[in-house]
């Protein structure tokens, strides 16, 4: 009989594909990210417990495209500044992802709030553009100009937080306690520059980042960078106290009725 693939892996295949993960090469990405001060109670009101606010109302936009081979890889994150107990970080609210493997092990592995999206990084000269965008509306965009090269940073350790769960298969509260994973990332960069420019945060229904208003602009850089992730579970989580925020992770139709913030456009 001729091998059915969708048949049980044998343990040699199993370990082989584990090595091979293992010994992937570096992976460069172009990106922009910019980071600005919001309303310091819109953060605190999009963070499940037990993560804190930190002592500045920050979010960070992160628009990258991964050159994985074969095919590039477009990489966005919107996350607010965040803080669990002495560990310092970030809590992604929504990551695009252009390509379905990256959205399903994310997700499936570290409970990162991926969903397909439309990533655009986009360089002139010294004209940089870079967007998210799903369901047909630009949610956020960022547009500039290079003014200039910044040091090149040394390694750096970075730490974001997810939330991993099941929904119940009977639509009431989760299958299983849900747990706050730890995702550390060590990062290279080797070429970074910086942007004068703007960020515009427009009103979707679905990704309403545009309640995060930029009220001052920190920065906005154009680099080169590489890095590596892993994570750990670091505690079981109050089922009933995440579960408020459960729609932070999915397309929630009823969000159609949410009226947008006073005065956008």
């Amino acid at each position: 009989m001729a091998r059915v693939r969708y048949g049980a892996r044998t343990e040699r295949e199993i370990a082989a594909t584990r090595t091979a993960s293992a010994r992937l090469p570096g992976i460069w990405s172009t990106g922009v990210v910019a980071v600005w001060e919001t309303d310091p109670d819109a953060v605190a009101a999009v963070l499940p417990p037990p993560l804190k606010p930190t002592g500045g109302p920050l979010v960070r936009v992160n628009i990258s495209e991964v050159a994985l081979p074969g095919q590039p890889l477009g990489a966005g994150s919107v996350a607010v500044a965040a803080a669990h107990g002495t560990v310092q970080g970030w809590y992604p609210l929504v990551m695009p992802m252009t390509h379905e493997r990256a959205l399903t092990g994310g997700r499936e592995v570290f409970g990162e709030p991926k969903k397909l999206g439309e990533v655009t990084v986009e360089r002139d000269g010294p004209g940089v553009r870079a967007a998210l965008a799903r369901h047909g509306v630009t949610f956020v965009e960022v547009r500039g100009a290079v003014s200039g090269e910044l040091p090149v940073p040394g390694p750096s350790r970075k730490t974001d937080f997810y939330f991993k769960f099941l929904p119940a298969v009977d639509g009431s509260g989760f299958d299983t306690d849900p747990v706050l994973v730890h995702c550390v990332r060590h990062e290279t960069v080797r070429r970074l520059e910086r942007v004068a420019g703007e960020v515009v945060l427009r009103e979707s229904a679905y990704d309403p980042v545009a309640d995060l208003p930029v009220l001052r602009l920190r920065e906005i850089t154009v680099g080169e960078k590489t890095s590596d992730q892993s994570g750990r579970v670091v505690e079981r989580v109050d089922a009933q106290a995440l579960l408020p925020y459960v729609h932070q992770r999915y397309d929630d139709p009823l969000q159609i009725l949410d009226a947008p913030p006073e005065g956008s456009a």
